[in-house]
């Protein structure tokens, strides 16, 4: 797959380089637990893409800081950057060493490999740091391992570079993309992990950004547009929902710039989005680290798009202490994303993760388009007589901010076999929507089809066609006199 524009995605065109990265991980056998390999193996493969991606225009780099190496480094950041005398990229590596030229030299391999790393710009050491790699480093030399893994990693027989070799076929940002979030469900599953808390199904984000982007795709021709999510993971919904306006053989095919934004709280997930965004062209600062809730990152900023995963059923008891002065009440509670509406209890977030993204929502006098939001939640969010949660459901219903709930197929998702729902909302619906909602019951088999291998506790799927019926459903409106799958209620209902 050459072209992240290219019509169909084929996850199975990727697995010989997922299978490939897998395979490495023997290397640490009887040196680590199996539940260790992840903080290997995965910077590794970070760090395998950035230098594949800079070899081209190594000797350029090299030449400037050779011939600016004096200067400060905010001279000196943008020339290496720059396409005639840097990378071409957002990131750059001044050593002399590739990860395939430090193989020259076995008896310095850790030194050589340490001076590498340190030789990065600042915004890829910040992804090393926050996989905590250099202490991987001493430990792999300490065992012997070291020459042996990054041996591995630079085989010709596979290939990480977004250009084509007589081996391999080249390796796309999407299909990278994926490559990282595959190896990040296989190590959570191995681990007995929920490999769900980071992939979402790509059919599922497929829907959503259906859902998202259709109603409007005649505004979104002309203009520039930003896309945030507030649970990012390894960043695939934001990935894909900018792909599916900017496809050129897409349903919108838009030339609008598109401009992504997200916040992630674990490191490991944070510093593979982060390194996805910048070998995809993204500008990385838009990645920030740290728990939305307590720590937003985004403060006072609105957003024409939001879609998100959030995490169910999660304590985010630490979070009220520090929003709220350890206390439960919302009177107590000085954060203006939370304060007037209320806040759910302490053992599911998950709603507070809405209220986040509804705080940063564009007001429609001023942006035509307003702002417009898709959320996955599970019955809970629903359902929960929480008095959290009844007065945002209240909050939500009653701002006419709910256009659509989408019930979704048992068994979509890899961590979980239980009900879950999208959420479609927006604050400037159409006058025939203006005080409804519609509900879709898309949980038939008319709206998946059976895998013939389960990946982990998935084992149903959504083919295009599913994903055009609901979309179909959802953009026309339907009632129940038109399709017995819908429903629409007045706000008062």
């Amino acid at each position: 797959m050459s072209s992240d524009n290219a019509k169909h995605f084929n996850p199975q065109a990727f697995q010989p380089i997922v299978s490939f990265i897998w395979s490495c991980a023997d290397t640490l056998r009887d040196h680590y637990k199996k539940g260790e390999y992840p903080n290997i193996i995965l910077p590794l493969a970070v760090i395998r893409r950035i230098d594949a991606v800079l070899e081209g225009s190594k000797a350029q780099v090299l030449a400037t800081y050779e011939k600016y190496k004096d200067k400060d480094a905010q001279f000196l950041a943008p020339l290496l950057t720059s396409s005639d005398k840097g990378s071409g990229h957002c990131f750059y590596n001044t050593s002399p060493y590739t990860l395939t030229t430090l193989l020259d030299s076995p008896s310095h391999i850790r030194a050589n490999f340490e001076n590498y790393l340190n030789s990065f710009s600042e915004n890829v050491r910040d992804i090393i740091d926050r996989f905590d790699f250099f202490t991987q480093v001493k430990k792999l030399d300490d065992k012997g391992i070291l020459y042996t893994l990054l041996q591995k990693f630079t085989s010709p027989k596979i290939n990480f570079s977004i250009h084509a070799t007589p081996n391999a076929q080249s390796l796309s940002n999407l299909g990278m993309g994926y490559v990282f979030e595959e190896l990040i469900r296989k190590f959570n599953e191995e681990n007995n992990e929920e490999a769900g808390e980071h992939f979402t199904p790509r059919e599922v984000i497929e829907l959503m950004t259906h859902l998202l982007f259709l109603p409007v795709r005649e505004k979104l021709k002309e203009g520039s547009f930003s896309i945030y999510d507030n649970a990012c993971g390894s960043g695939g919904m934001l990935t894909e929902a900018k792909k599916f306006i900017t496809d050129k053989n897409g349903k919108i095919a838009s030339k609008a710039p598109i401009e992504l934004f997200g916040q992630e709280v674990n490191d490991k997930t944070y510093a593979i989005c982060k390194a996805d965004m910048m070998i995809k062209g993204e500008n990385p600062d838009n990645i920030k680290f740290g728990s939305t809730l307590s720590n937003d990152g985004f403060g006072g900023k609105t957003f024409d798009f939001m879609l998100t995963n959030p995490p169910y059923g999660k304590d985010w008891g630490d979070d009220i202490k520090k929003i709220c002065g350890g206390k439960e009440s919302k009177k107590d509670c000085n954060d203006l994303r939370f304060r007037d509406i209320g806040l759910s209890a302490k053992s599911d977030g998950q709603m507070m993760f809405l209220l986040n993204q509804l705080s940063k929502m564009k007001n429609p006098a001023h942006s035509p388009l307003g702002s417009r939001i898709a959320s996955v939640h599970n019955g809970s969010s629903l359902f929960n007589s929480d008095g959290g949660m009844v007065a945002i459901r209240a909050h939500i219903i009653q701002n006419d901010l709910l256009e659509a709930i989408i019930a979704l197929p048992t068994d979509m998702f890899y961590n979980t076999g239980i009900p879950t729902f999208i959420w479609i909302m927006t604050n400037n619906k159409p006058k025939h929507k203006k005080g409804k909602v519609q509900l879709i019951n898309a949980t038939s088999e008319r709206f998946y089809t059976k895998m013939k291998k389960s990946l982990g506790k998935k084992s149903k799927q959504m083919l295009e066609s599913h994903i055009d019926s609901i979309t179909d459903l959802f953009l026309r409106f339907c009632d129940k006199k038109d399709d017995e799958s819908c429903l629409i209620l007045d706000n008062d209902d």
